[in-house]
């Protein structure tokens, strides 16, 4: 086996033993522990929903209030916790980093793979529910669909290991970065579609990756919605600029990482 190889195998069995310890760690030893990962989205998706019921929210293309919001909570979410699970990664396992096995990306790599899955499982549990509700199951599009969340985790990722780095060599940083992304809660396409608004206001709130990630779930998995403003190239463009400098950061940072 050659020498690269064996390294990568190494960091699947590093991350794999990471993934283990933090799904204990998260929802404890039994498994009644991983309901909550479902039971928390699930509780404020259904208020919500209900709420838009109660209201008689119009919703565009004839979307169920519960599938409406379904497909875009989940996709900020996952982005918003993939971020915060990598900016506390270093700082909440630092004491691992004391075997040389275990690298500081590792650490990060783990976090996000479990936030993901958890994600994926959460997503297929709503709405196959309410599929079953509805008596219909049509996914327009998987590929997009699941494209989708796949740039949701890796925006928020990059996004976190460029905050972890910088939280490393300037502590205040970590203060300010969970205010700095909560207006994305409000502008991410949660409440509204991209189609409904009017065009200059659309073409302020297209700069935002998120709403982009939102679209490419939405449309991916309602058949009637088009989601003609998602780009994924744009998100990946971001995705390569904050990579980068959470690498950079990473790497520059290596030092402070080991010794905190």
């Amino acid at each position: 086996m050659s020498a690269w190889a064996e390294n990568l195998t190494q960091r699947v069995q590093v991350i794999h033993a990471l993934i283990l310890r933090e799904t204990r760690t998260r929802y404890g030893k039994h498994r009644l522990g991983y309901l909550w990962a479902i039971f928390e989205p699930l509780t404020f998706i259904g208020m919500i929903s209900g709420l838009f019921y109660l209201l008689d929210r119009r919703l565009p293309f004839g979307m169920d209030p519960l599938g409406f919001l379904t497909t875009g909570m989940l996709p900020y979410l996952l982005f918003a916790k993939s971020t915060t699970q990598a900016v506390n990664a270093v700082n909440a396992n630092s004491g691992l980093l004391y075997f040389p096995q275990v690298k500081p990306l590792d650490l990060v790599s783990a976090r996000v793979v479990l936030e993901f899955a958890t994600t994926a499982v959460v997503f297929c549990v709503i709405m196959g529910g309410n599929s079953l509700h509805e008596g219909t199951l049509q996914i327009d599009d998987p590929l997009r669909l699941m494209a989708g969340f796949v740039l949701a985790s890796a925006l928020g990722s990059s996004v976190g290991l460029m905050f972890c780095g910088l939280c490393t060599i300037y502590p205040v940083i970590h203060q300010i970065h969970g205010p700095l992304l909560r207006p994305l809660f409000w502008i991410s396409g949660i409440w509204f579609a991209a189609e409904e608004l009017p065009t200059p206001v659309l073409d302020i709130l297209s700069y935002n990756p998120v709403l982009h990630v939102v679209e490419l779930v939405r449309s991916g998995w309602f058949p009637e919605y088009r989601g003609m403003y998602a780009d994924p190239l744009y998100v990946a463009d971001f995705i390569l600029v904050f990579l980068f400098l959470g690498l950079t950061l990473e790497r520059v940072a290596r030092r402070r990482f080991q010794l905190s």
